[in-house]
């Protein structure tokens, strides 16, 4: 991996853990609504309105640096334009043949699907006679 690489994946990350860190900090929009029949939130740290000015505006930029990260990896994944072998079943190549089973007859497979054998559909029983009638 090249070095700009492994540097842009670790900054993603970082900004990642920070939009949740900031994400959960911030209150809801209906907490104001306790500050207003005072609450006592004013007396915060950012004072009445700073906290949620600031971690809005720390999560807008948080969210700028993980979205260019992002933009920045995708750029050197696909560097140079050429497709890249990534995927599970790239290169699969079909068998010709069933591979023998361990333990059964050494025959050779082949390709067609064998015909299904001709069997007889064993009779049903007889059903028993119905007792005559003594009138």
């Amino acid at each position: 991996m090249p070095m700009e690489f492994t540097l842009l994946l670790v900054v993603q990350i970082i900004a990642s853990f920070t939009i949740i860190v900031l994400v959960l900090l911030q209150q809801g929009k209906g907490a104001d609504m306790g500050s207003a029949f005072g609450s006592g939130s004013a007396g915060s740290l950012f004072g009445a309105t700073g906290a949620a000015n600031f971690l809005s505006r720390a999560t807008k930029w948080a969210a700028v640096v993980f979205f260019v990260a992002t933009m920045a990896l995708a750029y050197f994944a696909n560097a140079g334009g050429q497709q890249q072998d990534t995927g599970v079943m790239e290169g699969f190549q079909p068998s010709q043949s069933v591979p023998s089973v361990p333990g059964s007859s050494s025959a050779p497979a082949s390709s067609s699907v064998p015909a299904a054998p001709a069997s007889e559909a064993p009779e049903a029983p007889e059903a028993p006679a119905a007792p005559a009638s003594t009138k």
